[in-house]
């Protein structure tokens, strides 16, 4: 991938090779959170370190261990026997989950189970996307109750006292960046098909770790760690891009959609925004708290943006559960259907459903962030016949371990998206401006893209990039 220089011009080189979201990261030494927050503490003797590493802390500015170096290339696959697949780089990624199922990613046999569910893990719980678009620089809504439904006028009044909840409107805008550390764990529990059942026990869970960096306007970059490998994905506020080790680099279909993970208790200012055209359709308990429901849906044509080839995404729901005697978000779960019609066989249906509880909210420099949390994803796979039904279910459990705000020398080059994926961006817009043009030329040009990419996807080497 590209190098890029000067990616922290107050870091040392070993930085910004280690933090630069254009590339996969070599073995580094120091934390560049250790860099960055040195500025606040320059009269200050460092700490001692703690005993144990893995001790939940917010608000603290003391260095941070950096995510260990992984491997990135693909797990399991250079046993193949075909001769060529070690000169081919296409045909050494494994599958993507919709393609054949959960189990079998990879057209070689040799690819064990617990690889097929780390991948099945970090594809669905890695990073997930919002179902929507969001803008956090565009000003709330008054609150008002003339000419607008009850149900959103509820909405708006319960998404202020959200806002009052945790830290308020005029502090949460003077937020200008956002740096989280957490740890989690993550184990892909059950496996049913039409005629078995597999569970998994809870000592095969897998470990790792997550760093999220967040900026004005709209930009982010997330590193996940589990069991050796490693997936991150960014947004520079225009294009979402994802990089897996079976995939490689891939920008995500339709308009830029906030990160999933930011959600869950770590961005209320973007949580709100989100929320904004929802209606509150009612009440529920959870965990014993009452708790008011806002349910917003993705636009068809947002769905058909985000749709790719035979993947068809035929809808996306987010449900938010808001407490009434905090008014913070206690559960969100969001659910979203993918068809997909391959080579005119009959169609296949995935149903994407996430769980997640978010608990122990405490205060960073007056915010409220949740610290801890746990997801339950189903993947529900379903067609034309009975025995082709599978069903997944995942689990994650994570906790919040640092949480800085206004980190000095944070740049935007820390959101730059990977270089073929900038020339792939650059590419189509010169192709829609030729279209509009001329409505004919638009065609030629793209024909014989399509015509390679078609004749790539033959076989059992299809690779599909849905994001859930």
């Amino acid at each position: 991938m590209e190098r890029k220089q000067g990616f922290f011009s107050a870091l040392k080189d070993e930085v910004v090779r280690g933090l630069s979201p254009a590339r996969s990261r070599p073995p580094r030494s120091a934390s560049p959170m250790s860099a960055l927050l040195r500025r606040r503490r320059n009269h200050q003797a460092p700490p001692p370190p703690p005993a144990d590493p893995f001790i939940p802390r917010s608000g603290s500015l003391r260095p941070v261990e950096a995510l260990s170096p992984l491997k990135e290339g693909p797990d399991g696959d250079e046993d193949c026997s075909d001769s060529n697949s070690t000169s081919r780089p296409e045909a050494r990624w494994a599958q993507w989950p919709w393609a054949k199922g959960p189990v079998g990613f990879s057209s070689c046999s040799s690819v064990d189970l617990k690889s097929s569910d780390l991948r099945l893990l970090l594809g669905v719980l890695g990073a997930p996307l919002a179902p929507v678009h969001v803008c956090t620089t565009d000003p709330f809504p008054h609150l008002s109750i003339k000419d607008i439904p009850i149900e959103t006028s509820s909405a708006q009044y319960i998404l202020q006292q959200y806002i009052a909840a945790t830290g308020g409107q005029k502090l949460q805008n003077s937020i200008n960046n956002a740096y989280t550390k957490g740890k989690l764990k993550m184990i892909a529990s059950v496996f049913e098909t039409a005629n078995k059942v597999t569970r998994n026990s809870s000592r095969a869970a897998e470990s790792g770790g997550f760093v999220l960096w967040q900026m004005n306007p709209d930009m982010w970059y997330v590193e996940l760690a589990l069991g050796g490998s490693k997936v991150h994905a960014g947004s520079n506020g225009k294009l979402v891009w994802r990089h897996t080790p079976w995939l490689g680099p891939h920008a995500a279909k339709g308009p830029h959609r906030p990160l999933r993970r930011a959600l869950q208790g770590l961005d209320p200012r973007t949580t709100a925004r989100i929320f904004i055209n929802a209606r509150c359709i009612g009440e529920k308990k959870i965990n014993g708290d009452d708790c008011f429901i806002l349910k917003l849906c993705a636009d068809p044509s947002t769905l058909k943006a985000r749709s790719e080839g035979p993947a068809e995404i035929i809808r996306h729901v987010l449900f938010g559960y808001f407490s009434q005697k905090t008014g913070l978000l206690v559960h969100l779960e969001d659910s979203h259907l993918t068809r997909i019609q391959n080579n005119g066989g009959d169609a296949v249906y995935w149903e994407t459903t996430i769980n997640s509880f978010l608990d122990d909210y405490r205060p960073v420099d007056g915010i409220m962030i949740a610290h801890s949390g746990r997801s339950a994803a189903t993947l529900f796979r379903f067609g034309e016949t009975s025995m082709s039904h599978t069903k997944t279910k995942m689990e994650e459990a994570w906790t919040v371990e640092e949480v800085a705000f206004n980190v000095p020398g944070l740049s935007v080059d820390c959101f730059i998206p990977p270089a073929e994926l900038r020339l792939a961006s650059k590419r189509e817009a010169t192709e829609q401006r030729v279209k509009n043009a001329v409505p004919g030329g638009a065609h030629h040009a793209r024909a014989p893209q399509l015509h390679r990419s078609h004749h790539a996807s033959n076989g059992s080497n299809v690779k599909w990039a849905v994001d859930v």
